[in-house]
């Protein structure tokens, strides 16, 4: 099978990217740092893809910073909805199987009654952001009904991983407990520790995402996730754990969101009874290969 991986040198892009090759696919990665057209170039993304003629395309460029789309809204709105349209546009004809990955954000802000979220789950913005996936989501079904192209939609949950940039909650901590481990300092800054999430190995994610373009239905939409939530002061307390020294945690005012979702906790049982996934990787392990990375980052 030929695959076409948009954002392939992005963090989960790399991680697709490798499984897909160790899975027998033929692979073409496609990303603007690497001189490919950017997903808002129509005409360059749709001259591409015509080009390649893959059989799945995995969706995965974007937008991927929740923080930073409040300063810059109207950049985020573009690359993740206008840029989702111009590859789907770039597939009409192509009888390609599409996966569009959005994000659990688009559930939004939810009660603990309304836990576990399944894909039938109001969806619910509260970031600019979460209101651009849900563009990207929307656009992929319409995709589906409207030109028939084999559109299934992927809503993954947060996701943990090597790799992963440090703008994000648990590299960041993994590369301040490392810092601290070498220079013999105690304190961890840390913002908000109080939402919880539902954490997934992105080995684990990448796995589905390939079961999902196999076997998933055109049209419809799959959470990807573990199906167990955890508070962020958990997950920063393993990492301190995991430290070759003592360490304490200590807020840090600049740190914070404007807003952060309070709680999400998917339910990832139609996944797994159309394409029989499940997460393998354990928490802890995940955690430790992230912390085992950035010591050596660090340390080089």
């Amino acid at each position: 099978m030929k695959a076409l991986v948009t954002g392939a040198a992005g963090f989960v892009g790399r991680h697709l990217t490798a499984h897909l090759a160790a899975m027998g696919d033929e692979v073409v990665g496609i990303d603007r740092h690497a001189g490919h057209p950017d997903l808002l170039d129509a005409e360059g993304l749709a001259a591409l893809v015509r080009d390649e003629a893959p059989d799945a395309v995995y969706h995965l460029g974007g937008w991927s910073d929740v923080g930073a789309s409040w300063e810059q809204p109207i950049d985020t709105f573009r690359v993740n909805a206008e840029g989702t349209l111009n590859l789907l546009l770039a597939c009409r004809g192509l009888g390609a199987r599409v996966l569009v990955v959005t994000s659990a954000d688009v559930y939004g802000k939810v009660s603990l009654a309304e836990l576990p979220l399944t894909e039938e789950s109001p969806l619910r913005p509260i970031t600019p952001y979460a209101a651009s996936k849900i563009a990207a989501d929307y656009l992929g079904l319409q995709a589906w009904l409207g030109y028939r192209i084999a559109v299934v939609r992927a809503r993954a949950f947060n996701h943990l991983g090597p790799g992963q940039s440090n703008r994000f909650v648990c590299p960041a901590l993994a590369e301040r407990i490392a810092r601290n481990e070498l220079e013999g300092r105690e304190v961890v800054p840390v913002g908000n520790l109080t939402p919880r999430r539902d954490f997934t190995d992105v080995r684990d994610v990448v796995r589905a995402y390939r079961l999902l373009v196999l076997d998933g239905e055109p049209g419809e939409a799959y959470n990807v996730c573990r199906g167990v939530d955890i508070a962020i002061s958990e997950l920063a307390d393993r990492l301190v754990g995991m430290a070759s020294r003592p360490m304490r945690l200590e807020g840090d005012p600049d740190l914070q969101r404007p807003v952060d979702v309070p709680i999400l906790r998917g339910d990832y049982t139609k996944l797994h009874k159309d394409t029989g996934w499940e997460p393998q990787i354990p928490l802890d392990e995940t955690l430790a290969d992230v912390l085992d990375e950035w010591r050596a980052r660090v340390g080089a």
